[in-house]
């Protein structure tokens, strides 16, 4: 049976699921179209959302094509409260971790920015039963990148092989089996705790 020490959770959709859509929406109340243009545009220039996880663009340089994408409707204060107000705890996944505390080490890995960090998800109280925080705009990479899993296992401390990882995302699991970890792909709260329970963690 395979040792693990070390549990890894991503954040988005695992232990915060968040809806874009509420972004969309409180745009559009602004002016009509103003939330369904932003978000094609988001999603057309992807690579500014990537650029600003990494920290290749910082806030201001984010901001200015928020600004321009929001067509100035908005202040950027104004911008970061809309952006991040996405979020809400998935109390049952939460829940867990108390109890794998006692027994693992706990690391969070997210893809996310500063802005999401600060305005959304910083003072959620499940934060505290994690070890260490590994954010990409803080290591400057980005899952399934090898680099933002490797800033896990330079703080952990142990093998690769004592590492599972549980993120929505399958080329992420995929990101984290590349580098020798096993990793589940998350669906819900009941599969983790079988995938879990699998591999005698609970």
């Amino acid at each position: 049976m395979r040792k693990y020490s070390v549990i890894v959770f991503d954040l988005g959709n695992v232990l915060i699921p968040f809806d874009h859509g509420i972004i969309v929406n409180k745009l559009n109340d602004i002016e009509a179209g103003l939330g369904t243009n932003f978000y094609n545009l988001y999603k057309e220039n992807y690579d500014v959302h990537q650029k600003y996880e990494r920290w290749e663009l910082n806030e201001s340089e984010f901001l200015a094509y928020m600004m321009e994408w929001t067509k100035h409707k908005v202040t950027p204060e104004e911008f970061c409260h809309i952006f991040s107000d996405i979020f809400v705890v998935n109390e049952d996944v939460a829940a867990l971790l108390p109890k794998l505390k006692e027994k693992y080490k706990l690391i969070l890995l997210s893809n996310t920015n500063y802005i999401h960090q600060k305005y959304g998800w910083e003072n959620y109280e499940f934060l505290n039963h994690f070890d260490k925080l590994v954010l990409s705009h803080e290591v400057g990479a980005i899952k399934p990148e090898p680099d933002i899993y490797r800033a896990v296992q330079i703080f952990s401390g142990m093998p690769p092989e004592e590492h599972i990882f549980i993120d929505d995302v399958a080329d992420y699991v995929q990101g984290a089996k590349d580098m020798g970890w096993d990793a589940v792909q998350f669906t819900g709260y009941d599969k983790l705790v079988a995938d879990f329970k699998e591999r005698n963690i609970l």
